[in-house]
């Protein structure tokens, strides 16, 4: 079967390699010259099954007021009117409950397992490499309440099985020996052994090579237009080399999903969340992280790629804006001293910025549409690196018309209830 993937990120990668395992004749497009040159190509670099979670969740109206009175604030709203945004803050809000959380939640943990364990088979099966590392991910609190609200979390952990660990100060600094300098701003961590680290653009990369080496064609530079339908079918994708036709489709654009989607009347509640990161080099090895640590209270990430260290975090609502703000730069490099103040050199750190696909209640959009030839994989917001296996998987699956090895329930368009309204199609650059 033919099947044309729209869009080389490590989730439309992954994708495609699963696709051409599968026995398929897969085609990539996409505009960028290579692989994973847009969110994918400088992300916190966390494989992290047991952090994920929606950000959507009781309390967090009234933290969102806090953060976005912080000095180093996680979070940023540019003014706008911009009709997709305030629909996509509304439809969150109301996911701001208790009961949306744990459902939401428990799907994305379903998903994330499943990724992680796919991952570690691929890893096994191939030897691909992409400084990874298996050493968890450790959740540092500041206060005494944020230690406590960890309760519902943990909840959840255990009805998955995710192991994990409260840790006091000793506890923490003996699996992250460089914060022993730093250990009194802290009142303790949760630590999830399960979870790992790697750099998300090496792995696109290995992958995409291995992709072509079973026979995927990735055909770069070319500006995707718009998809064509008759008869309740995609007929051909409308591109700057032609119309391209296959079998199957599947729209893995990320941010750029929802533009290409809404003239079929499909309505994709995806919003581009911009994220920072800096790329800072390792001066003194014992001073710097030995895998991810995140900083609850600035909700920044601090993780181990080789010999750098990776810095991410901001949630910066603001559009298709990649314009880079000294503001969250000077953020960044404020956490990564104030937990390792010996373990880089900040004063050389590379700065980037990308666009997450946020859903509103932070569960991605994976499976069919209502075009029986057309599928989305895409919404993956944070936890496309975490998922990325995972949903490469089930995809290959779904198209192969086999039944996939997790349930997916609540994973697809349908939970939104909508996806045959036509919707305004916000103005962006061509995908």
């Amino acid at each position: 079967m033919k099947v044309m993937v729209l869009g080389s990120g490590v989730i439309g990668t992954s994708v495609a390699y699963y696709l051409a395992r599968a026995g398929h004749e897969v085609t990539v497009i996409d505009r960028q010259p290579g692989p994973g040159l847009e969110t994918s190509f400088a992300n916190a670099g966390e494989v992290s099954p047991g952090y994920s979670a929606p950000w959507a969740g009781p309390g967090v109206p009234l933290k969102a007021i806090k953060w976005l009175l912080m000095h180093h604030r996680p979070l940023v709203i540019k003014p706008s009117l911009d009709p997709a945004l305030l629909r996509w803050m509304g439809a969150m809000l109301a996911n701001c409950t208790e009961a949306a959380y744990r459902r939401n939640k428990s799907r994305m943990v379903r998903l994330a397992e499943y990724s992680r364990d796919c991952l570690r088979a691929l890893r096994a099966e191939t030897g691909i490499r992409y400084d990874e590392r298996a050493q968890g991910t450790l959740q540092l609190f500041r206060t005494q309440k944020q230690l406590d609200a960890t309760a519902n979390d943990i909840e959840i952990l255990k009805a998955y099985g995710v192991p994990f660990e409260l840790l006091d100060r000793a506890g923490f600094v003996a699996v992250e020996p460089g914060l022993a300098a730093t250990q009194e701003k802290f009142v303790g961590a949760l630590r999830l052994p399960g979870d790992e680290t790697g750099d998300c653009f090496k792995f696109t990369q290995a992958l995409a090579g291995m992709a072509q080496a079973l026979g995927v064609q990735f055909r770069f530079g070319v500006d995707i237009q718009g998809l064509d339908s008759a008869g309740g079918r995609i007929t051909g994708v409308r591109t700057a080399a032609g119309v391209l036709r296959a079998d199957r489709y599947v729209v893995a654009l990320g941010s750029y999903s929802p533009r290409l989607l809404a003239p079929l009347g499909l309505d994709l509640p995806v919003y581009p969340v911009k994220g920072y990161s800096i790329t800072v080099p390792i001066t003194d090895p014992s001073g710097a992280p030995e895998s991810t640590v995140m900083d609850e209270t600035h909700k920044v990430a601090v993780t181990r790629l080789g010999d750098r260290i990776r810095v991410g975090g901001t949630a910066q609502l603001s559009g298709f804006d990649l314009g880079l703000s000294e503001a969250r730069r000077r953020t960044l490099e404020f956490v990564v001293s104030d937990l390792f103040p010996r373990g880089g050199d900040v004063a050389r750190a590379e700065f980037w910025t990308g666009l997450r696909p946020m859903t509103p209640d932070g569960t991605p959009v994976v499976g069919g549409t209502s075009l029986d030839n057309l599928f989305l994989s895409t919404g993956h917001g944070t936890l496309g690196w975490t998922m990325a296996a995972g949903t490469g998987r089930v995809m290959a699956d779904l198209i192969s018309g086999r039944e996939p090895e997790i349930s997916m329930e609540g994973l697809g368009l349908e939970r939104y209830g909508r996806n045959a309204r036509r919707v305004h199609v916000p103005t962006a650059q061509p995908a």
